[in-house]
């Protein structure tokens, strides 16, 4: 073998250099990655995706950093949300994270049997999610929002609200998965009030428009907004459409009474998505969804919105005042 020349050694030697923080960052393993499926609009979503990261944190992960996110949205459009799962199942993803309802965890659970999912459900249970809170069993775990629970209080609150009430009229989508059985409940709880409901079916922004015309013609004592992602996504538009004809409101969101709804009871919106951000994390490193007990988000809150009230020419009862957990000036 030739001697190398001085020259020659350093020039091979700056190749080999150049050459090694390729071949290191070849050899670096590609990050996690988790999909984020929603339902509807992730971009009008940006402070639960904002929760959700944070429990990511707190689980020692950071976008970016140490974890991938892919996000796909159905933009209210619940029949993409199989094909949306199924991309996800495609990408490999390590995490299933479906929210905005139990129509994401529906379609992340018919894509696969083996990518861990978390999900923020409504009744996981009776949608057949798992098979129990304590046990969930097979891939799948996550948040039980406790929405439909709250439905007799809410008729509670608007009785408060409204003594002489007789007719009630409930915003209800029948598309939505999950939220079929709020509305015998809701029924339920009205008759024990001496209530009688009016509901009116609205799946997409032309029927919210319909049924506000609807309501203001029939002129109902008072409106509840059924628990609904399609729904909580449009609030601008139900709750200007609500005050516009001033009719005494509750939804199930703070976020409605931020944009100028009148008074909301609810579970916190924030808290489970932190949660299920912690529950990804523990995920990643290794846990199993079937060893991770359905969590029961329990912290509800009572906003309400004072300006909107006396626009309405409404007097908040003392014993709701005090309930309060918020009151917006």
């Amino acid at each position: 073998m030739l001697p190398l020349k001085k020259r020659d050694f350093i020039a091979l030697l700056g190749g080999a250099a150049a050459a090694w923080p390729l071949a290191a960052r070849a050899q670096q393993p590609a990050l996690p990655v988790i999909g984020f499926l929603r339902s509807t609009s992730i971009e009008r979503s940006a402070h639960l995706v904002a929760a959700f990261r944070q429990g990511l944190k707190e689980s020692g992960y950071i976008e970016g950093q140490n974890v991938a996110i892919e996000y796909r949205s159905a933009e209210g459009q619940y029949d993409r949300l199989p094909g949306l799962a199924e991309d996800l199942v495609r990408r490999q993803v390590a995490v299933i994270v479906a929210t905005g309802g139990d129509a994401s965890a529906l379609a992340a659970k018919a894509a696969t049997s083996t990518i861990p999912i978390v999900f923020t459900g409504e009744d996981p249970i009776r949608a057949g999610l798992v098979a129990s809170f304590n046990h969930p069993g097979g891939n799948i775990t996550g948040v039980n929002l406790m929405t439909g629970e709250a439905g007799s209080k809410r008729l509670g609150l608007l009785r408060e609200l409204v003594p002489k009430a007789a007719t009630i009229a409930v915003l209800f989508n029948p598309n939505s998965p999950g939220t079929e059985n709020h509305l015998p409940d809701v029924q339920s709880a009205a008759r024990s009030l001496g209530l009688q409901i009016g509901v009116l079916n609205v799946t997409d922004q032309g029927e919210i428009d319909a049924a506000f015309g609807t309501l203001a013609r029939e002129r109902p004592d008072a409106l509840l907004v059924n628990p609904d992602p399609f729904m909580n996504s449009r609030r601008e538009q139900i709750v200007t459409l609500a005050n516009h004809y001033r009719f005494p409101a509750l939804y199930e969101w703070r976020e409605y009474v931020e944009a100028g709804g009148l008074m909301s009871y609810g579970p916190s919106h924030t808290e489970p998505y932190r949660l299920i951000g912690i529950y990804t994390g523990r995920i990643l490193k290794g846990a199993k969804p079937a060893d991770l007990p359905v969590i029961q988000s329990t912290k509800f809150e009572l906003v309400i919105n004072l300006k909107t009230a006396k626009a309405l020419g409404l007097t908040i009862p003392n014993t709701v005042l005090i309930a309060a957990d918020e009151t917006i000036e």
